[in-house]
């Protein structure tokens, strides 16, 4: 029998600062970014809490760390380079999968400038000196297979209009997703679902949705998953969907490094425990949430959140 699998899921840790920004870089869209991380984002993402949340990881020690997206604030190239100094620090390539947000493709913009900065972080199946993606086209869905787990990580982020955080699958990648779902089914893999935007209708607003979340709730219906991860909302939420051989759970974080009043959107991250047991699988999810003295810590006892025979 394989030992347990533990991995994290954390999101939105809006890590980076635009500070220094150059006129020619605040142009469109940026400048209204800009004016509202000046006003309200800065000290709504704090630093010191996502220190914190780094050195509960290190304490913890999961086996794997998912992140999905916007650890940036414009997508300006200096905050990509910020973040993937930061990528380096909280683990190798091969213990990190990550998929961008919105807020990474603010704009259009380079790949580069962009993605290939974190490209080791961002490619299927790499080692710790893993070679830089190639490019955009067919990068995603990322697959990575650890244990009896494949994380497939699928981005949702492209630039949208002003006053629009919008994101999409697009038809080709939600081609190559639902054959990724099919192989890794047919190889008895416990399925892990990665993507910036939630999959269910309702659950932000219109303004922030997935425009083709009916498409890829489709695909999710005809080959199924074991569990979907997301960000985006910036609060705690646990949701099924039906899809395949049973209902998938959903489940989406608050922000990393959020200081918030309401309880569901403090910052916090999840930890799982992926066990094969009788032929099947049992996950069981703990809560580990930024607590008094400014530390993390397990915020009630550990629950099963789904079993597959």
């Amino acid at each position: 029998m394989d030992a347990p699998l533990t991995f994290a899921h954390l999101s939105d840790p809006h890590l980076t600062s635009p500070a220094g920004a150059s006129l020619r870089d605040l142009v469109g869209k940026r400048a209204l970014g800009y004016v509202s991380w000046r006003l309200r984002r800065h000290r709504r993402h704090r630093a010191e809490i996502l220190d914190a949340l780094v050195r509960d990881l290190e304490q913890v020690k999961p086996d794997h760390i998912l992140i999905s997206g916007d650890l940036v604030q414009l997508g300006l190239r200096h905050e990509f380079e910020q973040a993937r100094r930061w990528l380096a620090g909280l683990g190798p390539p091969s213990r990190l999968t990550l998929v961008p947000g919105n807020h990474d493709l603010y704009a259009a913009t380079a790949w580069d400038d962009a993605l290939r900065l974190w490209a080791p972080w961002v490619a299927s199946d790499v080692g710790d000196g893993a070679a830089a993606a190639a490019g955009p086209d067919g990068c995603f869905p990322v697959v990575r297979l650890r244990g009896p787990a494949a994380f497939i990580g699928v981005s949702s982020a492209r630039p949208s209009p002003l006053f629009l955080a919008v994101g999409s699958v697009g038809p080709d990648q939600l081609r190559r997703l639902e054959r990724t779902l099919a192989e890794t089914r047919g190889r008895g893999l416990f399925r892990v679902l990665l993507i910036h935007h939630p999959v269910l209708a309702g659950a932000v607003h219109w303004r922030r949705r997935l425009t083709d979340a009916g498409a890829l709730r489709a695909v999710l219906a005809r080959e199924g998953a074991e569990l979907v991860l997301h960000g985006h909302a910036h609060r705690a939420s646990i949701d099924y969907l039906q899809g395949g051989a049973g209902s998938i759970p959903v489940v989406g974080v608050p922000s990393a490094s959020a200081a918030a009043v309401d309880d569901d959107r403090h910052a916090r991250y999840h930890l799982y425990t992926l066990a094969r047991r009788s032929g099947g699988f049992t996950l069981t999810l703990s809560v580990r949430r930024h607590a008094a003295g400014g530390r993390f810590a397990a915020d009630g006892a550990p629950r099963p959140l789904a079993q597959r025979a």
